[in-house]
């Protein structure tokens, strides 16, 4: 279960910290969803000035930031950080005008992955040695720069986010609109005719359907919205875990969880986005609750329906190919998945109930059935009550039934007693069934059945296929307005797990079931008594459910192919575990076992027939295996065994096909196998945690390199000499004049120009004119680019001291503002103007002017210099009534004191 963090308002006047976003009148833009975190290593983001070093450590889901629950207000009120913005604030006039994105850029102490501008591996630190930020990532596209200029520079401040490689299923903030709070909202008319009081009931009615938040979506053929139903408490609480994963992917207000008011509230907000798509996180019967709130809200254009199975059964999610549960496979790549599936139309039934009037119940049972619309299947008999004593069971024992194994081999036992028992072996006579007019009740007493299943889909009881399609009268399909009756005995039902089959009995469009006695009933998993009653079913409506692509991907010819020719490795669980962050370590771990050549046209399940025809020749495997994706993302990942049929050979490998094994057997290694082991002492290897999009939960997560090992990407500030270095490389530490060089080649490193450069803007200090002040005064950037080629100095000064840069950021042309500080030497940001003494800085904070000011913050202006009058850029914003940039100035204050303090 989520744990929200909350205090006493009423008492300490502190904003609730939440782990979900707030949907009331009292949300604010930027607020963090906090979640407590088990990390220790990773920085609290508060600052070392300002950080209190004690308390529990909380982690934001939607930033990844981390700080001490005591330092959480330290951050959001005096160092201003925010979370990344999931909504519009404004007006509701005001809602179309700006729709730009901006990146929303956090320092990373440590990263993982390469960066966008270099292409080089981000340095590796051990978080508890190292304070240094190498890096600068946004919370919304996932880029990462490193933190020096010539890769993070100061355009990238202003830059349009494009949110990445999930942009076409990412809901925009600037479509989530807050509405102003009753009241607020002022008419343009000066005068508006006075309205009759209505009564307090009709008041608290208004106030109870306002509402807080509206969705504006922008119409465009190109993106198709998901918002996504997660029930945390399916799968073992494995869905807590994956919302935290949703909210860092996706805007976080796109992702809901059940348990906080159902799906109605996603829903209603959503109902009018096209091309809307909705992934159900859960089990069948979440899936399910999404489609009963569907019809209830009467939505204009029915959202198509995807399933991530998380509960016991998902039968319906392995008919749509989403396979039997989640294992481990990475959020991102079921985002994909997501993005580019198939629309398909799911039949949906009805079941109207009614009693029995010429027969009293005979035992205590129930009026109606717990559901009235089946989506997967509808049974009565031995099935419904092993389901019904399996329900009991677990309320009873909540504790011993928190597996999936456990759960089978509840199932397993309570059907080997129903096989000795055959307690429903008359079901038959208790029983009269009607398909579309015709009775089948005497093919049913010719059968003898002891359960009566009318299948939807093909999918029974967590994966059997009762269908016989050969006995079949058509081929089944989940859109052709015909359900599938199977009948069932006791001896059928436990070979259902081993591939049998029922006795296919009819496909019908309608079917009516007369009950003279108490039998057990089961509507898709929710099993019940039912009394004698008269039961009709039909075709209530279609549901478009999303299923997985399946087939050859897009753009691929089905001409003949040659076959591949891979190598299998398999893989200890062991290793595994120990090292499933590291693609390379766990290839190195892998031991191969011989040679496969494959049709690149099959899938997984044709492929594990040859791999285990392979075994029985080559017994070096346990039987119990799985194969392992190992060149789709950054790590390895496991295939579910349900899913095997929807993935090829050439989705999961390259050269090398790996298997993974729950058990290990040792298997003698071929010489070629010696050569390429390495030497387990070279690392030193800790347990951790690693999300599956492949970014670490904390630097302490990240594997520490032994010192045999040379990292590639030394940091660059390790190759500047230092005057007073000894031969060893060592310098003293306690030297005020090494401090004041490391800082200045960290400035230098992160803002300045090449030696180079410098050079040669120094020749022509001697060469000013006055016409440089005048075109940067007019904003004239290709003139001003012209009196440079003639050799005109950009350090010209006019009587006053100001330069060219004073002028283009008092008059606010941020073109030429840009141009001056990528060409002109570092030092022309912090000079003084000789009657003020104000820099550039201050000429912009005093006119206003955001975007310069945010450009010459980020080329290294300096925030702490005070004009004549004593005053800073912020306190000149203060005086100019902008409020918003003196507060940024303020920020950006704190942070390069924390930066300074970090490297000192």
């Amino acid at each position: 279960m989520i744990t929200v963090y909350r205090k006493n308002l009423t008492e300490t006047g502190e904003r609730p910290l939440r782990s979900t976003p707030d949907w009331t009148e009292t949300a604010i833009n930027g607020d963090h969803l906090w979640i407590q975190t088990s990390v220790s290593g990773d920085f609290c983001y508060a600052g070392d000035a300002d950080c209190t070093k004690h308390g529990i450590r909380l982690k934001c889901s939607a930033c990844n930031v981390v700080a001490h629950q005591s330092c959480i207000n330290v951050l959001v009120d005096r160092v201003k950080f925010t979370c990344k913005p999931s909504f519009r604030d404004v007006g509701v006039r005001q809602y179309r005008e700006q729709t730009c994105i901006h990146h929303h850029w956090v320092h990373r102490r440590s990263e993982k992955g390469k960066c966008r501008q270099c292409g080089k591996s981000f340095q590796s630190k051990l978080s508890f040695s190292s304070k240094e930020i190498v890096a600068l990532s946004c919370s919304w596209c996932k880029a990462a720069y490193h933190n020096k200029e010539s890769c993070f520079n100061l355009q990238r401040i202003g830059e349009e986010c494009k949110l990445g490689v999930h942009s076409t299923i990412i809901v925009p903030p600037s479509w989530i609109v807050k509405l102003p709070r009753k009241g607020s909202f002022k008419s343009s008319l000066r005068k508006s005719p006075k309205k009759r009081t209505s009564t307090k009931k009709k008041s608290k009615e208004k106030e109870k359907d306002q509402k807080t938040f509206v969705i504006k979506p922008i119409p465009s053929t190109t993106i198709t919205p998901v918002i996504v139903f997660i029930n945390p408490r399916s799968g073992g609480n494995q869905g807590t875990k994956l919302l935290q994963k949703f909210q860092w992917l996706l805007n976080p207000r796109q992702v809901f969880d059940l348990t906080q008011g159902g799906p109605k509230l996603g829903l209603e907000l959503f109902k009018k986005v096209p091309n809307l798509r909705i992934l159900a996180c859960g089990g069948d019967g979440t899936v399910g609750w999404v489609l009963s709130v569907i019809d209830q809200i009467g939505m204009p254009q029915s959202p198509a329906v995807g399933v991530l199975p998380l509960g016991t059964g998902n039968d319906l999610a392995r008919a749509l190919g989403w396979g039997g549960g989640y294992t481990d496979e990475p959020i991102s790549k079921i985002l994909s998945n997501i993005s580019a599936s198939e629309t398909v139309l799911l039949d949906r039934w009805s079941l109207n109930v009614e009693k029995n009037p010429a027969v009293e119940p005979n035992e205590n049972g129930k009026d109606n059935l717990p559901l009235n619309v089946v989506n997967n299947y509808f049974s009565l008999g031995v099935d419904a009550h092993i389901a019904l004593e399996f329900h009991e069971a677990r309320e009873a024992h909540p504790e011993k039934f928190n597996s999936r194994l456990r759960n089978k081999m509840f199932y397993g036992q309570m059907g080997g007693k129903d096989l000795l028992k055959r307690k429903w072996k008359g079901l038959a006579e208790f029983v009269t069934l009607e398909c579309d007019g015709k009775d089948m009740t005497p093919k049913l007493k010719e059968l003898k059945v002891h359960a009566i299943v009318f299948l939807n889909i093909p999918s029974y009881g967590g994966g059997t296929h009762p269908w016989n399609r050969s006995m079949g009268a058509t081929e089944p399909s989940t859109e052709d307005g015909l359900i599938e009756v199977v009948g069932l005995t006791t001896y059928q039902l436990p070979l259902l797990q081993a591939g049998g089959h029922g006795t296919c009995i009819t496909q019908c469009r309608t079917a009516k079931i007369v009950t003279s006695k108490t039998i057990p009933m089961q509507v898709d998993g929710e099993a019940c008594k039912l009394n004698p009653s008269i039961i009709t079913l039909s075709l209530l409506n279609k549901a478009t459910m999303l299923a997985k692509r399946r087939g050859p991907k897009a753009g691929v010819t089905q001409a003949a192919l040659d076959d591949l020719h891979v190598k299998l490795h398999r893989i200890s669980m062991g290793d595994y575990e120990q090292h499933h962050y590291d693609k390379e370590l766990l290839m190195q771990a892998a031991v191969h076992v011989g040679n496969l050549n494959v049709n690149p046209l099959a899938d997984l399940e044709q492929v594990r027939t040859q791999v285990n025809r392979f075994l029985e020749e080559n017994p070096c495997v346990t039987p119990d295996w799985c194969f392992v994706d190992s060149c789709t993302a950054e790590r390895f990942f496991r295939i579910d065994r349900a899913q095997e049929n929807i993935h090829y050979i050439s989705d999961v490998c390259c050269e090398n096909l790996y298997i993974l094994e729950t058990s290990t057997i040792s298997v003698p290694q071929t010489p070629e196998d010696e050569t390429a082991q390495p030497s387990p002492a070279h690392y030193i290897i800790p347990e951790m945690r690693i999300s599956d999009e492949g970014s670490l939960d904390s630097p302490s997560d990240q594997p520490p390199m032994s010192p045999q090992i040379q990292s590639p990407d030394a940091p660059e500030e390790a190759a500047i000499a230092l005057p007073n270095q000894n031969q060893n490389g060592e310098s003293d530490a306690t030297s005020s004049a090494d401090v004041n060089i490391k800082l200045r080649s960290i400035t230098d490193r992160l803002f300045g120009l090449s030696q180079d450069s410098y050079n040669a803007y120094s020749i022509l200090l001697d060469k000013p004119n006055e016409a440089m002040l005048k075109v940067a005064k007019m904003g004239d950037l290709q003139m001003l680019k012209e009196l440079i080629s003639q050799g005109y100095s950009l350090m010209t000064r006019d009587s006053t001291g100001q330069t060219v840069l004073h002028y283009a950021a008092k008059h606010g042309h941020k073109d030429v503002v840009k141009y001056i500080l990528e060409t002109a030497p570092s030092f022309l940001l912090n000079m003084k103007d000789s009657v003020q003494g104000q820099t550039p800085l201050h000429k912009a904070a005093t006119y206003r002017w955001r975007s310069i000011c945010c450009m010459l913050v980020a080329a290294g202006a300096d925030l702490k210099l005070t004009d004549s009058r004593g005053l800073t850029p912020r306190l000149l914003a203060l005086q100019a009534d902008d409020h918003e940039l003196a507060a940024y100035l303020e920020s950006q204050e704190r942070f390069r004191l924390v930066e300074l303090e970090t490297v000192v």
